[in-house]
């Protein structure tokens, strides 16, 4: 699949909307990619792979409501799409199909 293919950030920021579901905004996926890899995740990085996967047609994004503790401002959240669950799922497999072919002797020697 064309234009399906997943960099490592691609892969941990669609995870990352998949998990957080109806709350996938950019700040809420920043804080939790920051939470869960324990490394600092600048917004704008965010924000240029949140692009790239619209693109990409992986994501979809709509705005939200207009809230008065964002003094009027919309939130813009994103979803997984269905060639966005496609491409993680392929990603997933890929994965598990090179680590399958991990000798386990060769893991005891570590």
């Amino acid at each position: 699949m064309k234009g399906t293919n997943l960099g490592e950030f691609e892969e941990l920021v669609l995870l990352t909307i998949a998990a957080l579901l109806n709350e996938a905004y950019s700040v809420a996926i920043c804080d939790e990619l920051s939470n869960h890899t324990g490394r600092s995740v600048k917004l704008g990085v965010v924000h240029a792979v949140l692009n790239r996967l619209e693109e990409k047609g992986l994501v979809k994004s709509e705005l939200g409501e207009a809230t008065k503790a964002r003094g009027g401002k919309r939130k813009r959240f994103y979803e997984v799409t269905m060639l966005g669950k496609t491409a993680l799922l392929n990603a997933k497999s890929l994965r598990d199909q090179l680590w399958a072919r991990i000798p386990s002797p060769a893991w005891k020697k570590m």
